[in-house]
């Protein structure tokens, strides 16, 4: 059977749902029973680091990445809207682009929406994948998160630490900081508890973020848990190994 045609340049969608600004780039597979991928960036982020997962995974599959408001150049709301706010959101995103029972991926914070968008719309999540989860109960301070970050970051490969500052420059210091304040409250491990679907949790196996006994925790606390562990990289792991970290998941998805 010959592969399928390589996609095409992802189709940008920009919109405002509730007075939240949000960025859709979509690939899209006409094929019937072709799965259907949501993929979050995290805090300070865009899309521009889901890119390499995105081309992965989209051969044979529908793809969206998502830009949340106030980041990847978008503009940033009024006040401060919480996790379970921009998740809400979120859904209704989804809703007006048609994408359902599909598998939602977050990385680092995007985990934190993902979740909480498939508790409250468990209709719109076919399997949700943790990739990079943070915030784990040892390290719920700014300060601790700053640490590990600067620490994880330094070690990172140029091109990946690169493109991921120029989105933390574009965000700018108030918007992340208004969300770091919710990132390092939300109760992860409770809100993967309560899911329906199954979870995947994927870590680098250096990454001092998103550590082996928290992700194992992860793994454990949800209904229908397994854990990838990718070896010789760290945070951005969908960044450095996105052909690994796709096939991990055509794999989970298929067991």
């Amino acid at each position: 059977m010959p592969p399928p045609p390589a996609p095409t340049t992802p189709a940008e969608w920009i919109g405002e749902i509730e007075g939240l600004a949000f960025r859709v780039l979509s690939t899209r597979r006409a094929e019937p029973g072709a799965a259907t991928f949501v993929l979050v960036h995290g805090i300070g982020t865009s899309h521009r680091y889901l890119t390499r997962l995105h081309a992965e995974l989209a051969p044979d599959a529908e793809v969206h990445s998502i830009d949340l408001p106030g980041f990847g150049g978008l503009p940033a709301p009024t006040g401060s809207p919480d996790v379970a706010s921009i998740a809400a959101a979120l859904g209704a995103v989804l809703d007006r682009i048609g994408a359902a029972d599909a598998v939602l991926l977050g990385h680092s914070m995007g985990v934190q929406w993902v979740v909480e968008l498939a508790r409250q719309r468990p209709e719109l999540a076919r399997a949700v994948v943790l990739c990079s989860p943070v915030v784990d109960r040892e390290h719920r301070t700014l300060g601790s998160q700053a640490v590990l970050l600067g620490v994880d970051s330094a070690l990172e490969p140029p091109r990946a630490a690169l493109t991921v500052l120029g989105d933390y420059l574009r965000s700018g210091p108030r918007w992340y900081l208004a969300q770091a304040r919710h990132m390092v409250r939300y109760p992860l491990e409770d809100r993967v508890a309560a899911l329906t679907v199954p979870v995947l949790v994927v870590r680098g196996s250096k990454d001092r973020i998103a550590g082996v006994r928290w992700c194992a925790e992860l793994r454990d606390r949800a209904v229908d848990g397994t854990l990838a562990v990718v070896p010789g990289h760290r945070h951005l792991v969908q960044f450095t190994a996105p052909a690994t970290v796709a096939a991990g998941i055509r794999e989970f998805l298929g067991a």
